[in-house]
């Protein structure tokens, strides 16, 4: 492990001993021969190496009195200026956390090379960096809720998870911009840019996104996509390598290497990657040898690789040019230290967020008011100028028209009108076009085949494509193969979809309905993963809305809800939609028909609105005897032992929770209150279950009165008949209930 007393006096004594030639070049030449970097450019690229590496220090300055919170810094990294200065200020860029060099040539460029003021919006730069290691509210994209690399103004988006996580994205936003739709805020020929170290290749994220690259690169489909991979591995950072074997055999993705300590030859190779990126639209990698300096405790120690620190060569590269002599670099590098030094101190005394009010502002903002109000104008529209379209994508018959629907239907309708009302929204999936795997999607590619689409099966690249969509001003409503899958991509929908609002204060949102086949078939058709019944790892997600509809009649307002959500607050949702009642007519008897529903006409999307948060409540009887908590599988099953108890003499409420995330607290609590016996139904585990969440609800509602709790058991749901030992059946639904009724 370096430290920075040691670096520094590396770089001192290496600059020291340069000695410059007799003439040297022109600024406006090339720095060296056969290089297109031009001395000025290279002075001005150095100015911001210097500014990365003093931050450094001072993050280290300002940690010593626990007044800094985050020390990993950029130190060996440096050379990331030259693929800044190779790009446009105006490509949106996902940068890895070793990225201080690029931001400060990115902050630099907006104000054009060599402007009169680029000197200040470099020390600019400094400062905002230095306002997310002490958590100033000040800071610039997270406002003092974590030190990541990120800036609108700079077209600069937020990476927020480790090992490469921002990458699906990054890949699925190259995808987007080159599709229909949406309102992106970058000019049509922008490229997407995406770094990630050398340990990222091993991880899901970059797998998924070095495939989808490929798979569009090798399809001849647009994908204006240049990742760069910063490899600091030791000894292992090389075109002969087993990360450049990793990135080089990727069909469809074409692979540079060049040595990232050295400016120039970053530079050229960048600059011609981002040129074929820009030119052909299509995905790029390029690999660059970095090095780990200012590592932590245990990291390798560089040893005889210090002699490639990125200053260090740059230093070379000019006092060799002539451009500098070894003085005037020594002076330049203390100058910038002091301008480093100066605004670590003045952001000092910046505020922090100092309230829970503040920290949640831009978690999961709710207006319910206009999301009632979205689903209105989309009801307008449907009725008034969207009504002859609307008649054609529907085959001539309407939906409310064709007489009770199954829950199936009713969601393949509401798809329809969703992508009739938004010319932003895209439904995509694992054969989506060919009706998905339960037949939900049949028919929607045949009226919006631009924005119907099949996805590949794996949910981190589904999850991907999603949240780059909802960057570029598009709405996603994809669909994954079922609950199971979803939980191989959570990092996706946990630290990048669910966090970006949060982690960008509300300038950054990924709009999504996330469509999932979910939860238990009774009789255990498929095995443990088409059963899967966990949802702890989604309740624990903050501001995560969670919609599980059990019946037809909830499916079409409750979707609609989501989707307005997501239009107009950019929240991210997941749908969670009970396979085992897709098809299901039936309710109380074979024929009786009573779980269909007739699909609401527009006129009546206002009036029959679900907000986010509010349940279902069903009497049965005097509806005064017991109340039945429940969901999904859960509502059908609960209603028929409510029946059955209020033919002998017992009432019952049913309450459909409806939403698992936020829960509806007021309406759960008001319906335990008016009974003092509530039985939770959770067809979840009963550890980390929704009931867990419930039983808490109640507690902290003060609710004074009986309790009791049928859920599935702990082990994954075994394949066919034996799924009824594990899973919640009406036959327990029963004895909870005499058992409460009894007390």
């Amino acid at each position: 492990m370096t430290t920075p007393q040691s670096l520094d006096e590396r770089f001192r004594d290496a600059v020291s001993a340069l000695r410059p030639p007799e003439s040297g070049r022109a600024p406006g030449d090339p720095v060296r021969d056969g290089s297109t970097l031009t001395g000025a450019r290279a002075r001005d690229l150095f100015d911001a190496q210097l500014t990365s590496r003093h931050l450094d220090l001072a993050a280290r300055w300002l940690r010593s009195f626990n007044e800094g919170f985050h020390t990993g810094g950029s130190a060996g990294h440096e050379g990331n200026a030259a693929v800044a200065a190779a790009l446009r200020a105006d490509d949106p860029a996902l940068l890895h956390h070793r990225s201080s060099a690029f931001y400060c040539v990115r902050a630099a460029s907006t104000a054009g090379g060599g402007a009169p003021d680029a000197s200040r919006r470099l020390e600019e730069a400094a400062r905002d960096i230095l306002r997310g290691v002490v958590a100033s509210v000040r800071d610039p994209i997270t406002g003092g809720r974590d030190k990541i690399f990120g800036n609108p103004a700079l077209h600069l988006v937020p990476a927020l998870s480790a090992g490469g996580g921002h990458l699906p994205r990054a890949a699925g936003l190259a995808h987007a911009l080159t599709r229909p739709g949406g309102a992106a805020p970058w000019p049509a020929d922008a490229i997407v840019v995406a770094s990630f170290g050398d340990g990222a290749t091993a991880r899901p994220g970059a797998s998924a996104a070095l495939d989808t690259a490929g798979r569009l690169g090798h399809a001849g489909q647009p994908a204006p996509l240049l990742l760069i991979c910063e490899d600091d591995a030791p000894g292992g950072a090389g075109p002969d390598g087993w990360v450049a074997g990793v990135l080089r055999g990727r069909p469809g993705l074409r692979y540079s290497f060049a040595d990232g300590c050295d400016l120039a030859a970053a530079y050229d190779a960048a600059a011609e990657a981002a040129e074929f990126v820009r030119r052909e639209r299509r995905p790029a990698v390029l690999h660059l040898a970095t090095l780990h300096l200012l590592g932590l405790p245990g990291d390798p120690d560089p040893g005889d690789s210090l002699d490639r620190d990125p200053l260090i060569g740059t230093a070379r590269l000019l006092v060799e040019a002539g451009l500098l002599g070894p003085d005037e670099v020594i002076t330049r590098y203390d100058e910038v230290g002091w301008q480093v030094r100066k605004a670590a101190e003045e952001v000092l005394g910046e505020p922090k967020l100092a309230s829970m009010g503040e920290i949640v502002a831009s978690l999961a903002p709710r207006r319910p008011l206009r999301v009632a109000h979205a689903v209105a104008e989309a009801a307008g529209h449907a009725l008034g100028a969207g009504a002859p379209t609307r008649l054609r994508a529907f085959g001539g018959r309407l939906p409310e028209d064709t007489g009770p629907m199954t829950l199936a239907q009713t969601i393949g309708a509401t798809l329809t009108d969703a992508l009739l009302a938004g010319p932003g929204t895209l439904v995509f999936g694992p054969t989506v076009t060919r009706g998905g795997r339960h037949g939900v999607t049949t028919g929607l590619s045949e009226y919006a085949a631009d924005r119907v689409f099949d996805s590949p099966p794996d949910a981190t690249t589904i999850l991907g494509l999603a949240l780059g969509a909802g960057l570029a001003g598009q709405l996603p409503v994809p669909e994954l193969d079922c609950l199971a899958a979803l939980h191989s991509a959570m990092e996706q929908l946990r630290a990048e979809a669910a966090t970006m609002a949060y982690l960008s204060a509300g300038a950054y949102r990924n709009p999504l309905v996330l469509r999932v086949p979910g939860l238990a078939q009774p009789y255990g058709i498929g095995g443990h993963l088409d059963n899967d019944n966990a949802l702890a790892a989604l309740r624990e997600i903050p501001g995560l809305v969670v919609a599980a509809p059990a019946r037809a009649a909830d499916a079409a307002p409750m979707l609609r809800s989501c989707i307005a959500a997501a239009e107009v607050d950019g929240s991210v949702c997941v749908f969670l939609e009970p396979a085992a009642l897709y098809q299901t007519r039936d309710l109380y008897q074979q024929g009786d028909n009573e779980w269909l529903a007739p699909y609401p006409a527009p006129g009546g999307w206002a009036e029959e609105h679900v907000p986010i948060g509010r349940a279902r409540i069903y009497g049965l009887g005097t509806a005064q005897d017991l109340t039945i908590v429940t969901y999904g599988n859960g509502v059908r099953m609960s209603l028929r032992v409510a029946a059955q108890l209020a033919a002998d003499g017992y009432g019952s409420r049913v309450v459909d929770l409806r939403w698992l995330n936020p829960l509806p607290t007021a309406d759960l609590l008001r319906e335990a209150a008016a009974t003092g016996r509530v039985l939770i139904v959770d067809e979840t585990r009963r550890s980390g279950g929704v009931g867990e969440g419930v039983l808490a609800a109640l507690v902290d509602g003060a609710f004074v009165g009986s309790v009791r709790r049928v859920a599935a058991a702990d082990v994954p749901v075994p394949l066919g008949p034996a799924a009824q030992q594990v899973l919640v059946g009406e036959d327990a639904i029963t004895q909870g209930a005499h058992a409460l009724l009894a007390r």
